[in-house]
């Protein structure tokens, strides 16, 4: 069951999907994403909070926008919502805990670099670009 009304999550959605993120539903969504086992994909758990709101999301768009090596698809489950994808996402990337908003950048469907909520609302915007560029420039 989501915790928040769509009509107040729906431009937070928006923010990401017009940068490119493709929203994922359901967990079968996402394992179908998850599981590849070839190229990149970057995750990330979108959220209502405020470092999200000014960290997370600007520097996913930044990154990505700026960087020659990027990630091949980008993807977005939004925490508080689709419970059962978020949920299936977070195993993905165990052994990190559950965090929200949170970034994760997979390879040949093995979880390779993890942006934690910590790491995000603990920094400035221009620093998490650089941790996510430095981890396209590695992996991607």
């Amino acid at each position: 069951m989501a915790t928040y009304p769509e009509y107040m999550v729906a431009p937070i959605r928006q923010d990401l999907t017009d940068a490119g993120f493709e929203q994922l539903m359901t967990p079968e969504a996402v394992d179908s994403v998850l599981n590849a086992q070839s190229g990149t994909v970057l995750l990330a758990v979108n959220s209502v909070c405020g470092c999200a709101a000014a960290k997370a999301r600007p520097a996913l768009k930044l990154a990505v926008s700026s960087s020659e090596k990027k990630p091949a698809k980008l993807v977005t489950v939004f925490a508080g919502m689709e419970t059962d994808a978020v949920a299936q996402a977070r195993q993905h990337m165990l052994p990190y805990p559950p965090s929200s908003p949170s970034i994760a950048l997979f390879k040949d469907g093995e979880l390779v670099h993890v942006i934690e909520r910590h790491h995000i609302e603990g920094n400035d915007l221009m620093r998490i670009v650089d941790n996510l560029q430095g981890a396209f420039e590695e992996y991607c």
